[in-house]
């Protein structure tokens, strides 16, 4: 007899309205090394008010690939704490930075070398917007709601469809737009993709730093809420062969001042700069990107950079819109949906802004890695 994976939420839900006698449960969160979010937790004395509230704290990395048996403690320090809406009340979830004992960032620690970019070109007021597109899959890796041994229409009536048939999990998807909400993740919207199972949701507009911060805070959410429902969420850019669309992380630019009248010339200006770095770019943008980018699904090749006008074969799309008003943001379509955002946002104000000291986010990258 096998087992449900699907959570006991009524059952749950009794406990978790029983009193926490003025405790308050801290989640932390981390990434590991293969990108993925991890936590524990622990009890706090109070409600945090500020970073500074909540303590350092460590985890054995030798169990996530981030250090060796011999040396395993890795330390966890609190960068940004959110509202929990699984236990909801003043308990918080706790966005970490991970260390190395030597008081170095872990080569994981990816964050570290993009706070210091926008730091740095702060004045350039650079916002990000991320779509971030995913795909389901049930208890037995099978994508949700397909035909058993058989395959869904082919692809037209799925994307931002309704109905039976056309949509499937809305529930998951629904429940994970309310914990972003309540968590207060600036998600900007949802919608069903090309691919039947695949979905999408957006987070910014955000500023530097935050961006980063909130996507991982969003995509922790909906693993949670995913194992309530016993569906499994992949972030692979390429999750089924064949004719179906890839899933990707477009990611939307704009500086102060592309944003004001006659930014365009700014956005060209930057489209120029990307150009000359995009094999760098392409670093960054996501493991197995190459199964994505072939030029076919709404993808430019991965091997050259194009823009365009509305164009959703291109590298990089220029908005109806933006091109009418003379005045916006562009969107890089390049990205995978695997990727890590401080490591795409960071080369992407590296290139439009330029670089600093000791900070090259493509080449840092591949040092790490190569460790």
């Amino acid at each position: 007899m096998s087992i449900s994976i699907t959570e006991n939420t009524a059952i749950l839900s009794k406990y978790l309205d029983l009193p926490q006698k003025g405790k308050v449960l801290a989640e932390y969160v981390w990434i590991d090394a293969e990108g993925n979010t991890r936590s524990k937790c622990r009890t706090l004395a109070k409600a945090p008010t500020s970073v500074d509230d909540l303590p350092e704290w460590n985890y054995d990395g030798s169990s996530t690939g981030q250090a060796p048996g011999y040396d395993s403690d890795v330390y966890l320090r609190p960068v940004a704490f959110y509202p929990d809406p699984f236990r909801k009340g003043d308990n918080v979830i706790v966005l970490n930075e991970c260390w190395n004992n030597d008081g170095t960032p872990n080569k994981f620690n990816h964050r570290h070398e993009c706070a210091k970019l926008m730091k740095a070109h702060a004045s350039e007021e650079v916002w990000f917007g991320l779509e971030q597109e995913y795909t389901l899959f049930d208890q037995y890796d099978y994508p949700y709601g397909w035909p058993k041994g058989g395959f869904p229409a082919p692809q037209g009536p799925f994307y931002c469809g309704v109905g039976t048939g056309k949509v499937v999990a809305r529930d998951v998807i629904e429940a994970h737009y309310r914990a972003c909400l309540y968590a207060g993740i600036n998600i900007s919207g949802i919608n069903a993709e090309v691919m039947p199972s695949q979905w999408e949701f957006q987070v910014g507009p955000c500023e530097g730093i935050e961006m980063g911060d909130q996507l991982w805070v969003a995509r922790y959410l909906l693993q949670r809420v995913a194992e309530e429902f016993g569906v499994k969420i992949s972030l692979h850019p390429k999750p089924l062969k064949g004719d179906w669309n890839g899933a990707g992380c477009h990611t939307n630019v704009s500086t102060k001042n592309m944003r004001l009248p006659g930014g365009m010339k700014d956005i060209e200006t930057a489209l120029s700069k990307l150009a000359k770095r995009h094999k760098e770019h392409m670093m960054l943008y996501g493991a197995d990107n190459e199964q994505r980018l072939t030029g076919r699904h709404e993808t430019a090749s991965i091997e050259s950079f194009s823009s365009g006008v509305a164009n959703r074969g291109a590298s990089v799309r220029i908005p109806r819109q933006v091109a009418k008003e003379g005045y916006g943001y562009f969107e890089d379509r390049r990205p995978a949906s695997n990727i890590d955002p401080y490591l795409v946002t960071g080369i992407m104000v590296e290139t439009i802004c330029g670089s600093i000291p000791d900070a090259d986010m493509a080449k840092e990258y591949l040092r790490e890695t190569s460790d």
